[in-house]
């Protein structure tokens, strides 16, 4: 059982500081891949927190089949989706925030790299929004492949399809900005 599921379950067993300990696992890493989603700080911290409240008003929908962090990110993807849909609806503006696709391989180790890591999400933002969310959680958040088909709702040739191409897509924007990549 991970760390979220244990403090869930507490939560759910009427220990209210359990919820506190899984904002504080949590709350930094959702308002990041909100973020990525939305690209807005306000509504990707508004959306982090609707998810944790999520929580607080259907507490038994999770049913401990995933990891806990698995389903969270997925309420609050969900939760992204919606909001770019009403904000597209509001603005009555096309232009939602997609990006351009590219081509890459072997890029594990720059995005694991501390010290690049900047100029990769850089680099992510110009990717469809699919292949950044991908790679952010394959590599930001550790996600497992089976994690990711969960949140992404996509199946595992899917997600390993799309992984392929973002990578792709990241070494080549990494080289058109001028930037090294290792093969």
């Amino acid at each position: 059982m991970d760390n979220g599921q244990a403090c869930y379950r507490r939560y759910l067993d009427g220990d209210k500081g359990a919820f506190d300990e899984l904002i504080v696992l949590y709350h930094d890493s959702l308002i990041a891949f909100v973020y990525g989603q939305i690209h807005n700080q306000t509504a990707a911290e508004d959306i982090a927190a609707d998810a944790f409240a999520e929580l607080l008003l259907h507490p038994r929908r999770y049913s401990f089949q995933s990891s806990f962090k698995t389903y969270l990110f997925a309420v609050a993807r969900h939760k992204s989706i919606d909001w770019l849909r009403r904000e597209k609806r509001w603005a009555n503006d096309p232009k939602e925030i997609e990006e351009k696709p590219d081509e890459a391989k072997s890029v594990e180790a720059l995005i694991l790299s501390d010290e690049r890591a900047k100029e990769v999400r850089a680099a992510m933002k110009t990717l469809k929004k699919e292949y950044g969310t991908v790679l952010y959680l394959t590599y930001f958040e550790e996600m497992s492949g089976d994690e990711i088909c969960r949140v992404m709702k996509k199946s595992k040739k899917q997600t390993a399809n799309l992984l392929y191409r973002a990578k792709a897509a990241l070494k080549e924007a990494l080289r058109e900005e001028g930037l090294p990549y290792e093969e």
